[in-house]
């Protein structure tokens, strides 16, 4: 049994939706549109323990992304998983999607962001939880095309609360979409960079000095760079760490590798969430209890990560 409450405010800084989509609305989706599973929709969507890589991981998003292409869908979606925040003791939650991949049957961007702000909205009008709303743009897509990414975010900057950059790492630089970064710094946006995941310091270098990034989205393979640790420590440039999604992709080998428990004692602004609620099949609650297990994780742990993601945050433009 956990030995955790839900006293303590808790702030989610790194949550995408099309993997935060519950089981039971996916296959409630699916059945709406059309769609036969083969399997039951949580053997669809819920990865293994140990999946090795970010792209088998990445497969399992694959059915809530078809379902996901309606703004009812949207809206729905996004108004249960607040709802799911306030079960899991949180208070200020931010969301980030990719506006592009919503289209297939003709849904704009700007049509997708609006029906995700609307159940955004939904949700914190009977929970109380405030929230955030982030665009990805993604590494394999052109410039031109996150350069959109980030026109939709500004023409929409009173629901919309930062930037990011999503995608692998390995293949693809962050360099081609300084442009759309640069734009978002432009307004005043704040941003954020998935780096030292899959690939090593040198990505979160860049995320840093050319996309201007507040946040780095795991920032897992920091550790073997001094020089690197005290940018981070001094700017105050806020790792958001996903313990079980790590683990899950690869991107360390067991929880008991996972550097968030050293990093946080080294003074580096380290927060935790979940990645992806239901492609981890976790919560922050299942993510502290977790880490208890691996590394002594205590209350004063959790208070500190708390501080650092109440300090990172990005805001929230409506609500």
């Amino acid at each position: 049994m956990s030995t955790f409450t839900t006293r303590l405010p808790r702030y989610e800084l790194h949550c995408h939706l099309d993997g935060s989509v519950r089981p039971g609305t996916v296959a409630d989706l699916a059945r709406e549109q059309g769609i036969t599973l083969e399997r039951p929709a949580r053997d669809l969507v819920v990865a293994p323990a140990h999946c090795g890589s970010l792209t088998t991981f990445l497969t399992y998003i694959d059915l809530p992304l078809r379902v996901l292409q309606t703004p009812e869908a949207l809206t729905r979606t996004a108004r249960e998983l607040v709802e799911d925040w306030k079960a899991d003791g949180v208070v200020h939650g931010e969301v980030r999607f990719a506006p592009q991949l919503h289209g297939r049957h003709g849904m704009t961007s700007d049509e997708a962001v609006q029906a995700v702000a609307e159940g955004l909205a939904q949700g914190r009008a009977t929970t109380g939880v405030a929230t955030g709303l982030l665009l990805c743009c993604l590494r394999h897509q052109s410039p031109d095309e996150s350069l959109a990414v980030a026109e939709t975010a500004l023409r929409h900057r009173n629901i919309v609360a930062g930037l990011d950059l999503a995608g692998d790492e390995t293949l693809y630089t962050a360099q081609p979409h300084r442009a759309a970064f640069d734009l978002a710094h432009s307004a005043g946006m704040p941003c954020t960079v998935h780096a030292g995941e899959a690939a090593g310091p040198e990505s979160m270098w860049e995320a840093i000095d050319i996309l201007g990034a507040r946040r780095i989205g795991h920032g897992v393979r920091c550790t073997s760079d001094t020089a690197l640790l005290n940018r981070l420590r001094t700017d105050r440039i806020a790792l958001e760490m996903c313990p079980t999604s790590n683990v899950q992709t690869g991107a360390v080998p067991h929880l008991t590798d996972h550097p968030a428990v050293p990093l946080l004692a080294a003074g580096l602004p380290v927060t935790i969430s979940t990645d992806t609620r239901t492609t981890s099949d976790t919560t922050l609650q299942r993510e502290f209890d977790a880490l208890r297990h691996a590394h002594g994780w205590t209350s004063r742990h959790e208070a500190l990560t708390q501080e650092n993601a109440a300090q990172a945050s990005f805001g929230t433009p409506s609500g």
